[in-house]
């Protein structure tokens, strides 16, 4: 499957099925840098909370970040998976499993190592479960108790284009392509490709609403 206008690229692991270690060294190429990540992150968090996002002194932009964390656990988490991924591109022991497990203790957000997340991502609330070869595009919103990851038949997992609204509760499971600016209701299951710029519900989610343009 090729993907469209605003979906990320595939990693190269789920479509040659290579090792599970190539597919890490794989996803940890991918990832991306450190800083412009975060700080992207931060903006979407507080845009998404109503607050200043654009500040031109840099002191103030260190007072948002550092609200953020403390008033965000969602944010936290995922400070702590660009962290962890940072320190596994430098191959450092030890440190990213800590950082994973404080994660899912102080957030109940749990992300593999598989998992390449653009700049720009926004959770809500924790209990969030990503796994296996996952690829999420810039600007998604995760709400609660959503999990993303393989169907439990397959290895690769699904990717999700860029301005992706994921509802309570839904499940995308499978090597699934869920198109940009998609929106899936809450509690759907989805285990097949999602147009961009529709909304799909249920289970197994089906199309109720296309804000494509009609021809």
């Amino acid at each position: 499957m090729s993907n469209g206008p605003g979906e990320p690229a595939s990693p190269a692991h789920v479509q040659t099925g290579a090792s599970r270690r190539t597919a890490r060294d794989e996803s940890m190429r991918l990832q991306p840098k450190l800083f412009a990540a975060i700080s992207a992150d931060a903006a979407a968090f507080a845009a998404s909370r109503a607050e200043q996002h654009q500040f031109a002194n840099p002191l103030r932009r260190l007072a948002s970040f550092a609200r953020l964390i403390w008033q965000a656990d969602a944010f936290l988490a995922i400070v702590l998976y660009r962290l962890r991924m940072s320190l596994g591109q430098h191959d450092v022991p030890i440190l990213p499993a800590l950082l994973h497990r404080t994660s899912v203790a102080l957030s109940q957000v749990s992300i593999g190592d598989q998992v390449v997340i653009d700049a720009g991502v926004y959770v809500l609330h924790g209990q969030i479960v990503i796994d296996g070869f996952v690829r999420i595009g810039r600007g998604v919103a995760l709400s609660p108790w959503v999990t993303i990851g393989p169907d439990g038949g397959s290895t690769p997992g699904p990717t999700l284009g860029d301005g992706v609204f994921v509802g309570t509760g839904a499940r995308i499971l499978g090597p699934v392509h869920v198109g940009a600016n998609a929106k899936i209701a809450a509690n759907s299951v989805v285990v097949d490709d999602v147009p961009p710029d529709t909304t799909v519900a249920g289970s197994p989610a089906r199309v109720v609403a296309d804000r494509r343009p009609q021809l």
